[in-house]
């Protein structure tokens, strides 16, 4: 602002001048008019003298504010006009001695001078009468100061407005850059509050514009940091809670042990390879938990509903004595990811031969209808109290009721992680005493059409 304001203070002033120049230019024209007859009567008698010529001249003019007259006769001042002038030529001595050593004859120029009133800029008319032998100067001035003070006004009220809109601006550039930089302190603050035992904290989202978008993407990693620190947590603390027992035991009997008795050291490393197993297929199945939150947990592909349920009845019928059915089939296709379905159907299957006699029934299926996929274990064994319909598919979640289960509590859990991963969810229905049926609904977008089969 301060570059244009001074640009245009000297583009006006170059202005000023020119048109000041103009209006000399002017001015000295009609002079020469006049001394040439061209103004005035036609037939008009010639001036008798250059006084009475100059008169004249000074007589027709009507000065402006800053404009003024002079005419010499032999380089001394004769005829000034009347009224208020800007400067008083007459009294200038350094300016008339100027124009007293004009040569005769010399060409009209526009020239500065300094005065008394300020700067000028001016113009000398060398004039002759026929008959008459004085020489006469028509002199025509304009003074700059008028101008110049005007153009500093303007300059002051310029420089107040400008400071005045500045500061306005800078103000309003503030609150603006505070209010769209307040999301990237937030998340400095955020940052700063979050430890690697509390990832709980988000940042508020507030408008549509790139720093929202940019703490949504905070916020969502967060929530990934989170994810991920929830399920290391919960495997170290499921890991230390149930490895703890069978280590226990391991360590118990190895104490006591007699090296001697080959009877006891038999069954004590019977005994310890048994621990053992539990304990290899506890932590299979909390690693199977801890991967079930990753995105590549599941690798979707076309599976056929049908061929899957009787992959899963031939894979099951080796679990027990009991008599293997299928209920239902659908004829239809989904978008799954089939190694994880069938490990959720033979974990059912195994849960229903736990809880089930030599002659009862386990039976498999799948259905499509009402918007959604359903797989499906049914079994005529004890059946689910109402009350441990959900307990039982949280992680080490058992039955109230004595049903000589010696399982880890985590086959369920694995069952609900598998479904959950597919955008689905597993449950029971159930009535004690007549059987189970354990269920995995999985949304109907999932379905494929069979022209893409």
């Amino acid at each position: 602002m301060a570059v244009a304001g001074t640009t245009l203070l000297l583009v006006q002033r170059a202005r000023t001048s020119e048109r000041i120049d103009a209006r000399i230019a002017a001015d000295v024209l009609q002079f020469r008019s006049l001394a040439a007859g061209q103004l005035g009567p036609r037939n008009a008698p010639p001036f008798a003298d250059v006084a009475a010529l100059l008169e004249v001249a000074v007589q027709r003019q009507v000065p402006g504010e800053d404009e003024t007259f002079l005419a010499l006769i032999n380089g001394r001042p004769r005829i000034v006009p009347s009224g208020e002038r800007p400067v008083l030529l007459e009294n200038e001595r350094s300016l008339l001695d100027t124009i007293a050593a004009l040569p005769p004859q010399a060409p009209v120029q526009i020239r500065a001078a300094d005065t008394a009133a300020g700067p000028i800029r001016y113009a000398a008319v060398q004039v002759r009468v026929n008959g008459s032998p004085d020489v006469g100067t028509y002199v025509v001035a304009y003074a700059l100061k008028p101008g110049q003070d005007a153009l500093l006004d303007a300059g002051r009220i310029y420089a107040l407005v400008a400071t005045a809109s500045l500061a306005l601006v800078g103000v309003a550039g503030w609150l603006v850059a505070g209010r769209l930089l307040r999301p990237v302190r937030v998340l400095r603050d955020t940052a700063e509050e979050i430890s690697h035992t509390d990832l709980s904290l988000r940042i508020p989202v507030t408008g549509n514009d790139d720093l929202s978008e940019l703490t949504q993407t905070v916020n969502a990693m967060l929530d990934r940091l989170q994810a991920a620190f929830d399920t290391q947590q919960q495997f170290l603390d499921d890991a230390g809670h149930e490895l703890r027992t069978p280590l226990t035991v391991v360590r118990g009997h190895l104490e006591v042990l007699e090296a001697a008795n080959p009877a006891e050291v038999e069954d004590t490393r019977a005994l310890v390879l048994d621990e053992l197993d539990r304990m290899a297929r506890l932590v299979g199945d909390l690693m199977v938990l801890a991967k079930a939150r990753r995105p590549d947990f599941i690798r979707a592909d076309t599976v056929d509903l049908d061929h899957l349920v009787e992959e899963v009845l031939g894979k099951a019928s080796a679990l027990g004595q009991r008599r293997w059915t299928i209920d239902a089939l659908s004829g239809r296709a989904i978008h799954a990811d089939g190694q994880r379905l069938t490990q959720a159907l033979l974990q059912l299957a195994q849960n229903a031969v736990a809880h089930t006699c030599q002659d009862d029934e386990i039976a498999i299926g799948s259905a499509v209808g009402s918007g959604l996929v359903q797989l499906w274990v049914r079994d005529t064994g004890l059946g689910v109290a109402p009350q441990d319909a959900t307990r039982i598919f949280e992680r080490f979640g058992r039955a109230t009721t004595e049903r000589g289960d010696d399982g880890s509590g985590l086959g369920l859990a694995i069952v609900s992680a598998i479904a959950a991963a597919h955008g689905g969810r597993a449950f029971v229905t159930s009535e004690p005493g007549q059987g189970a049926t354990f269920q995995i609904a999985l949304p109907g977008a999932a379905l494929v059409t069979r022209g893409s089969l």
